[in-house]
Order: C-alpha cells, then structure tokens, then sequence
C-alpha cells in the first residue's frame, strides 16, 4: 500500500495540539496557584456563602515585608475612581496611573460601598465582605450584556457572580501572607473552563 503522508491541515494541527497540551499540563497548574501552598488553594478561604454555587478560582500569594495594618490601606483606597489597581495600568485601569501611596480621603471603606471597575462606574465592585486588616471580599454581579444585576433576586438566565477576596495573615517578623482567591459562579456553567483557562487565568497572572 502506498504511504500516506500528512495533510497540510494535519500538520497545522499537530504544533497547535502540543501546544495546548503543553499548556494545560505544564503551564496552567502553576499559573492558578502561583506563589501558594497546598493549604492555601485547598483549604477553606473566606466568602464561599456569599456566591451560591460557586467554585473556588485560582489562588495567588505573595509575603510582603511590611504588617497587615500597613498592607490594608492600600486595598481598601483601590478603584478605576480612587487609587486604581496596582498592576498593569493599561490592562486594568484603563490607562490611568495607579497611586504610589496612601490617600488618606479613600481610607473609609464600608460593606456595600462600590469600587469603580471601569471610569464612568457603570461596573463596579461592591464590598461584599470587611473584615479590618484581615478580609476584603469584592463582589460583581452582571448579566451577558455587562449589565450589574442584584444578585439577591432571581438572577438572570445568563450571568456572571464572583468574589474577589485578598486575605491577609500576620507573620513573624513584621510582615504578611497575602492570598489573593475567590469564588465564581457563571451561567451556563459549560462556559466557565473555556473562559478561565483561555482568557481570565493568564489575563489574572500577568496582572
């Protein structure tokens, strides 16, 4: 029988399919962990009761030389309107500089307050869960149109509900454990692997 050779389709496919094999074992499992111990992805995290069936997204840590009551003003002034985000500005903050220190106008900060995610606040993040110098828990909820939704209704067909936790924890020696997690609901549930894996998991690291 003649041998039969690869098709030019065949041979786009293969480099594509090593690549995303290659990511999903070797590059995914660090990149939804990055800097965390087993405890940390795996053991209890604050703010699961206040997305109903929700998963647990990835989980992020890093040890800061400076104590929790000096971490905690720069969480609690950030917003698109306050002092932004502390990553790359032009990914997150729409292009607007982050502040390089604490304001002391942004330091009152109370549950149900709303952080600006975007410059004219039509989304937003509200203060779900504060605990002071321990738990921030923001929280957005919006249908498929980008539209915020209260989440304390019936929701609507197709909608996204998800907290963003930062959980600080006091070490020796003046510094803090901080362990940045969540939980995320999304309808229809089949999408959530496609968007975390293709878009939010490397959007999230790189930030």
């Amino acid at each position: 029988m003649p041998r039969r050779t690869p098709t030019s389709a065949t041979r786009r496919f293969i480099p594509v399919l090593v690549l995303v094999v290659g990511y999903a074992l070797a590059v995914r499992p660090r990149l939804v962990r990055w800097g965390a111990s087993d405890w940390e992805v795996h053991g209890p995290y604050p703010g699961a009761e206040l997305i109903p069936g929700g998963e647990r997204s990835a989980t992020m840590a890093v040890i800061i030389d400076a104590e929790p009551s000096r971490v905690w003003p720069w969480l609690v002034q950030m917003g698109a309107d306050r002092a932004g985000w502390y990553s790359w500005d032009r990914l997150d903050n729409w292009g607007h500089t982050s502040a390089n220190g604490i304001h002391p106008e942004w330091q009152t900060l109370s549950v149900g307050d709303r952080l600006a995610a975007t410059p004219n606040a039509s989304q937003s993040w509200e203060v779900a869960a504060l605990e002071p110098e321990r738990f921030l828990g923001l929280r957005m909820s919006l249908d498929f149109q980008g539209r915020p939704f209260d989440p304390r209704r019936t929701p609507p067909r197709y909608y996204t509900d998800s907290l963003w936790g930062f959980l600080l924890d006091e070490l020796p020696g003046h510094r803090t454990r901080l362990v940045v997690s969540g939980y995320w609901s999304l309808h229809p549930t089949w999408l959530r692997p496609v968007l975390s894996a293709g878009l939010l998991e490397p959007w999230h690291w790189i930030m």
